[in-house]
């Protein structure tokens, strides 16, 4: 880009991020215009503003939204406003619960999951690596490679390896701490990944190593893995390549999730990452997302209850994902039996996402994030992105840290399957 186009882009990149910080403050209401029943106004604006200032907002729904399920219908029985700022616990989690290999737990129980280079800008996975090394937390690639761009910060990235094999390369494994096999995604189980023409730019295409503007598409499943046995193999050649990283494990949500999450253990997975029905951007097909796989509140105790009962559940780590948005569906997936759980579209929203859908064209991100468009990407600076996403998850700490306190809890690992301590609201206490 020439200087002049480089200094126009400047400036609309300024008026976004000034953009952004006004609408956080919750002075504009957009008439219900803006975002949808999982994703409301106020929960896209109240994102916005703890973004922003790094502390959850007085005036805004920032808990749950209005999808009439999932999280938005299970609470905690808690009869009082809660006394933010004041608390103190450990919100600290073990990624890896097993006598051998490397011992890593991050200070937060979560991280940031699977954006591959293409379905997003460089610019928005510099802002989520950057914002992961703040934290002391980690950052997954995502299927579409490892951009040497992020080496910098290679001790808080996660790299994929999904069915495509785009860009999976050994010495990429061995950078890596963690190495994530995506076996399936809970937006579009049975269909596998898929990147639209209009996103496979040269620069994308080199990665993955096939050819610009060809749209691309992973199968389902890995061809060499049908059985556990299978699986094994798979977790044994990764470790080969690279024996001191944790394997963690991504599936979806099918009936039977418990077998598979067992599967998992005895194949030596140190992490098994369960995403359910509500996740997916713009770019997961309709008929699929929210149709297939199992909510994620059904599929977590049905496989922690399945691991306690095998007497394997304190060996192994479960993150959860697909569709967790705020720091309380956190808690609460937390409650149900997860360890942790795994971010992704909340990121985006801290960055200044809007939901409008649009997020498998080229050009379609208005604000430059699931854009693989040169000048469009370009609106994304990720000095400043990542403190968005810092910000958000500083206000999330102290919002855990209050429901811990409010439970006489000085642990998160004490929240672990406490369901008594929910309620829904069809089924009561």
């Amino acid at each position: 880009m020439n200087q002049t186009k480089l200094k126009i882009l400047g400036h609309h990149r300024n008026k976004i991020h000034e953009g952004v910080e006004k609408l956080a403050e919750g002075g504009f209401d957009y008439g219900g215009a803006l975002g949808n029943y999982r994703w409301t106004q106020d929960l896209l604006m109240s994102t916005w503003y703890q973004a922003n200032k790094g502390k959850p907002p007085k005036s805004m729904e920032y808990k749950t939204g209005l999808s009439g399920g999932g999280f938005d219908k299970i609470h905690f029985k808690i009869d009082s406003e809660l006394e933010y700022g004041t608390a103190n616990a450990d919100l600290s989690i073990s990624l890896n619960k097993k006598s051998s290999g490397e011992k890593i737990s991050i200070p937060l129980p979560v991280y940031g999951g699977g954006m591959s280079y293409g379905s997003v800008s460089l610019q928005v996975m510099l802002s989520r690596a950057m914002a992961a090394k703040e934290l002391g937390t980690f950052t997954s690639t995502g299927e579409g490679g490892y951009p040497d761009e992020l080496s910098e910060y290679k001790d808080n990235i996660i790299t994929q390896v999904a069915t495509g094999l785009f860009g999976v390369k050994e010495e990429t494994i061995q950078r890596a701490k963690i190495v994530e096999i995506k076996y399936a995604q809970g937006a579009k189980p049975g269909l596998g990944g898929h990147l639209l023409g209009d996103k496979v730019t040269s620069n994308v295409a080199k990665m993955r190593e096939s050819v610009p503007w060809v749209s691309l598409y992973s199968p389902f499943p890995f061809h060499s893995v049908y059985s556990v046995e299978d699986h094994k193999k798979h977790v044994d050649w990764l470790r080969t390549v690279n024996k001191k990283a944790l394997i963690s494990v991504k599936v979806s949500t099918p009936i039977d999730v418990d077998m598979v999450a067992v599967g998992s253990y005895y194949a030596g997975a140190n992490i098994i990452q369960i995403d359910g029905s509500y996740g997916g951007t713009g770019a997961a097909p309709e008929i699929a997302k929210k149709n297939i796989a199992m909510p994620i509140e059904y599929a977590i105790p049905k496989v922690h209850k399945f691991l306690e009962s095998e007497g394997v559940r304190e060996e192994i780590t479960i993150m959860a994902s697909g569709g967790i948005r705020t720091a309380w569906d956190v808690a609460k997936a937390i409650a149900l039996g997860a360890d942790g759980c795994v971010i992704g579209t909340s990121e985006l929203v801290a960055l200044g996402c809007t939901h409008c859908g649009n997020c498998e064209s080229g050009r379609g991100c208005p604000i430059g994030l699931t854009s693989t468009d040169e000048e469009l990407s370009f609106l994304v600076d990720p000095s400043w992105g990542y403190k968005k996403i810092v910000n958000m998850y500083r206000s999330w700490e102290i919002q855990w840290k209050a429901i811990l306190d409010y439970f006489s809890m000085k642990s998160i690992t004490e929240l672990r399957g406490r369901t008594d301590l929910m309620y829904h609201e069809d089924y009561g206490g």
